[in-house]
């Protein structure tokens, strides 16, 4: 499987935890075909890939309002038809709904979405992983 990454990070975070992810899904013997910002994606990876993996940051004040940082760069993102995709975040305290609203974007771009995961930010490594491990059981089951 090929994939291609593209994150909106704030402090780096997020940034780390898809660069993790890339690692961990190498590790399966995935290509990355690159890895990119949101803001700015690489198109050529984009379109080289199976799946996209898209990561961004969750902003709202503590435990309410939360929702995935720069939505409205995701939807500026190149159609993506017969794509598979997925969504990551990565949170403080709590992700709200984040995740519903990337993979609702992503599906207006015409990927099938094929999974999701909020990333606590203390966490990262742990869930980079079991993230990696999901998408590799959710493709190869197809």
């Amino acid at each position: 499987m090929k994939a291609a990454i593209l994150i909106e990070s704030l402090t780096g975070n997020t940034w780390k935890a898809g660069e993790r992810i890339a690692a961990n899904l190498q590790q399966e013997n995935w290509s990355i075909t690159g890895i990119s910002p949101v803001k700015n994606p690489d198109h050529a990876s984009i379109q080289d890939a199976d799946m996209v993996i898209v990561g961004t940051w969750v902003h709202g004040l503590f435990v309410v309002g939360q929702a995935p940082w720069a939505i409205d760069r995701l939807r500026a993102l190149p159609a993506m038809a017969g794509k598979k995709a997925a969504a990551f975040c990565t949170f403080a305290l709590n992700p709200g709904g984040s995740l519903d609203v990337m993979t609702r974007e992503l599906e207006y771009r015409g990927a099938e979405v094929v999974g999701g995961l909020a990333l606590h930010r203390s966490k990262l490594a742990a869930h980079a992983e079991e993230f990696a491990i999901r998408l590799t059981d959710a493709t190869a089951s197809k």
